[in-house]
C-alpha cells in the first residue's frame, strides 16, 4: 500500500502509537502489559488493547529535538511513551531512573496538558527514543470513517516490578499477562479484542523472550499492515511475520 497516498474522502486519517511493554514473567514466560478500555468509548470499547493513542502537536513539536529520528516517527515514540505514562503511570524510555512518587507528580502534570516536554524539564528527565523498538504498523484502509494509522513499539521492563494503576477514564482495568494467557482468555471470551491485537498477540506468543522478539522486529519488513476484504474473510499481507493471515469477517471485532 502507498501510505501517502491521500484517504478517500469517506475516510479520516488518525496517526497513533502504542507499546507493547514487557517484563520478565515469575515463571521465565515474558508478560505484556494490557489495559481494559471503557465501554463508553466509541473505538474498541470495552475491548483490551495495548497502551497508547494519538499523536498530539506537542509531540510533533517536541520531535525536533530528535534530528536523528525522521519527525514522524519520533514524535510517535513520544506519543507511545506520555501514553503510557498517562495511561498506567508508568515512565519509559528516559536515560534517568525515575522514582515512585515522581511517576505519580509526572502523570497528574499530563492529565491537564498533552505535553511531555514540561513534566521532563521538571523532573530533569531525557527521552531515550531507541529503547522503543519498532514492531508494526497498522493502517486498515477497508473500512469507512475514522482509520487510525498505527505504529506499534517494544519495550522493556526486564524483571522490573512496579506498582501501575489505571487511568480510570479511558481505561477501566490494567494487568499483565503472557501473550499467549492473553489469547486464552480472549478464547474463553473472559476479554474483548480488535482484530490488529489479537494478530499481534499471536505474533508476540512466538517468543520465549523480548530479545527474541526484539530481534524478530529488527528483521522483519515494516510495510504497513492494510487488512482487505476477500469475499467473507479478511486477509492480511504474508511474510509481514504474523502466523494467522486470514479469519472469518463474522469473527472479527474491527473497532
Amino acid at each position: 500500500m502507498n501510505d501517502t497516498a491521500a484517504p478517500p474522502q469517506d475516510q479520516t486519517i488518525v496517526r497513533a502509537a502504542t507499546v507493547i511493554v514487557f517484563r520478565s514473567g515469575s515463571e521465565g514466560v515474558p508478560e505484556i502489559l494490557m489495559v481494559q478500555r471503557s465501554a463508553q468509548l466509541s473505538f474498541a470499547g470495552a475491548a483490551v488493547v495495548f497502551p497508547g493513542g494519538k499523536i498530539a502537536p506537542a509531540d510533533e513539536k517536541q520531535a525536533a529535538g530528535f534530528p536523528a529520528i525522521p519527525t514522524d516517527e519520533a514524535a510517535a515514540r513520544i506519543a507511545g511513551i506520555r501514553e503510557v505514562l498517562e495511561e498506567t503511570g508508568l515512565i519509559l524510555a528516559t536515560h534517568e531512573k525515575a522514582g515512585a512518587q515522581a511517576a505519580i507528580d509526572a502523570r497528574a502534570m499530563l492529565m491537564h496538558d498533552e505535553d511531555l516536554a514540561p513534566v521532563l524539564d521538571r523532573f530533569g528527565w531525557t527521552l531515550d527514543l531507541d529503547q522503543l523498538v519498532p514492531f508494526a504498523r497498522w493502517v486498515p484502509t477497508f473500512k469507512p470513517g475514522r482509520i487510525f494509522d498505527t505504529r506499534f513499539y517494544l519495550a522493556d521492563l526486564g524483571s522490573g516490578r512496579v506498582d501501575l494503576t489505571p487511568d480510570l477514564g479511558e481505561n477501566t482495568r490494567l494487568f499483565w499477562a503472557s501473550a499467549k494467557q492473553a489469547l486464552d482468555m480472549i478464547e474463553m471470551d473472559e476479554i474483548k479484542a480488535i482484530y490488529p491485537t489479537r494478530r499481534n498477540l499471536e505474533r508476540l506468543a512466538r517468543f520465549a523472550s523480548f530479545a527474541e522478539a526484539k530481534e524478530h522486529a529488527l528483521n522483519t519488513p515494516m510495510d504497513p499492515i492494510s487488512p482487505w476484504v476477500d469475499g467473507d474473510m479478511l486477509r492480511i499481507p504474508e511474510g509481514a511475520g504474523y502466523p494467522v493471515t486470514i479469519a472469518p469477517l463474522s469473527q472479527i471485532r474491527i473497532s
